[in-house]
């Protein structure tokens, strides 16, 4: 029996869910140890290279990936001709970064980028064979695979860096762990999906897509620039170890909302493509994932804000003590990042990648602005700067909403800022009941232990329906599950 569309979205959020938590869990433990056994200067070394990776992945992808989500039903000449144009896309650009090494190193006065940065780019040629694959894996919804291929790859990549750290590796660890992670996932889609290239060089249906997928390369270049501007700005301004403690404070706040965003971006473009033909239908799905992200969103990241002093001291230790104002700045952002991912979705979904990068090309520009401005200031105040921006940006989302699905202000405010006023609530009642609490250890734990159970409470209090049916869900799964 076909499966409904509530069925398939109601899935497709569990197990990315599953696989976005699991991940960041994992993550969350192997991070502990590297970052016990490597300095910031390690991590900010490593990190003033984020945006030359993801840029030459995007490259790599070209929007061909958004591209075979968007239609309606991709067949095998389409995913072959992604593959190769991919591969063929991915080497060239590999090319050009070899001999720009020493460039980037002399731009951020590290000699050591030169071979460390070659290293590290050969692994968006290892993921550009897993593009179409994966691409076919998220347009089935195959969420479940997904999952496991991350865990895998986490646990595998993670278990390597750990070992290679504490053989005195430094930043070389973080180097390789990036490596085997790419390719144990390249690997697993290739297991999951049987995907097997066809030796047939059609490229038309990359001119038919190319429309539609360029816009959105350009888009994800400036949504790449947006997201690592600050890193790659501090690199050339201010000392590789603050750099390093931005870049630790950064990777805390992106894997915690990553856990919520990751979800949504697995399920929200591929369920908008089926209904997209049908707007009322799209306002109430758009409405409910919505409330499904609010549910989990903002709990998580202001838990994450409140925490944050013992959370580094007992995890990563005091050498690290100069990211937790960072870090409680960035959760504040990082706790509307999923709507983004929501918002920008929903745009594609609809075929208007124009709109998609006019609004990120904006944010950029109006970021680059504050650095400008604020730069002498100092990290702290560009990044409570940044953050502001951010959250005032999702205005101007919701307008590019309003014009393509007629999504009122009224009833997103009513979906989300419920969920907003109730977690900032239990947080600040959390904080005063533990306030009086001086080590860190039980510091820890008792807020957290607080926080869940009197939010959970709450929303069963309040009888929040959004709750309720992943309750329901989640029991009938269970019981399925165990049915002989």
């Amino acid at each position: 029996m076909a499966e409904t569309l509530k069925e398939k979205t109601a899935k497709g959020l569990f197990w990315g869910a599953l696989n976005s938590g699991a991940t960041q869990v994992i993550s969350l433990l192997l991070g502990i140890f590297l970052a016990r056994l490597l300095s910031p200067d390690d991590y900010g070394i490593v990190g003033v290279l984020a945006i030359f990776i993801a840029i030459a992945g995007n490259l790599q992808s070209s929007g061909f990936t958004q591209g075979l989500i968007n239609m309606k039903q991709p067949g095998r000449r389409d995913f072959n001709a992604v593959f190769w144009f991919n591969i063929i896309a991915s080497f060239t650009i590999y090319l050009v970064l070899f001999f720009s090494a020493p460039l980037i190193a002399e731009f951020f006065h590290q000699p050591a980028l030169v071979s460390l940065s070659r290293f590290i780019f050969l692994g968006f040629v290892i993921s550009s064979f897993g593009i179409a694959p994966s691409a076919y894996m998220y347009k089935n919804l195959m969420n479940r695979e997904n999952a496991l291929i991350a865990i895998i790859a986490s646990l595998t990549s993670g278990l390597c860096g750990i070992l290679l750290a504490y053989l005195g590796y430094g930043y070389w660890s973080l180097a390789w762990q990036q490596i085997i992670y790419v390719t144990v996932t390249t690997i697993a889609r290739y297991y999951c999906t049987r995907f097997c290239p066809q030796w047939h060089f059609d490229f038309s249906p990359i001119k038919e897509m190319f429309g539609f997928s360029v816009k959105i390369l350009l888009t994800n270049i400036i949504n790449t620039v947006s997201t690592n501007v600050l890193t790659f700005i501090f690199g050339r301004l201010y000392p590789i170890a603050q750099v390093g403690n931005f870049y630790q404070a950064l990777k805390w706040d992106n894997m915690a909302s990553s856990t919520v965003s990751g979800a949504v971006a697995q399920v929200a473009q591929p369920v908008m493509v089926d209904i997209r033909d049908d707007n009322e239908r799209e306002v109430r799905v758009f409405r409910k994932i919505a409330r499904a992200t609010a549910l989990f969103s903002f709990p998580v990241m202001f838990g994450l804000a409140l925490v944050a002093d013992e959370f580094i001291h007992v995890t990563i230790g005091s050498k690290w003590a100069e990211c937790v104002p960072l870090l409680q700045v960035l959760c504040l952002s990082g706790a509307f990042m999923p709507f983004y991912t929501l918002y920008q979705n929903m745009t594609i979904s609809k075929g208007r990648s124009d709109l998609y990068f006019w609004c990120t090309t904006l944010l950029i520009l109006l970021q680059l602005g504050l650095v400008a401005v604020f730069h002498q200031a100092g990290i702290f105040w560009i990044v409570v700067g940044y953050t502001i921006i951010t959250i005032l940006w999702l205005a101007v989302w919701q307008a590019v909403a309003h014009r393509l699905i007629a999504l009122r202000w009224t009833d997103i405010m009513k979906d989300i800022f419920p969920f907003c006023l109730v977690a900032a609530a239990v947080m600040v009642i959390t904080y005063m009941c533990t306030y009086y609490i001086h080590t860190y250890v039980w510091l820890l734990l008792s807020r957290v232990l607080i926080a869940t159970v009197l939010y959970y409470l709450l929303m069963k209090l309040l009888r929040v329906r959004i709750l309720r049916e992943f309750e329901e869900f989640f029991l009938q799964k269970l019981k399925k599950d165990n049915k002989p």
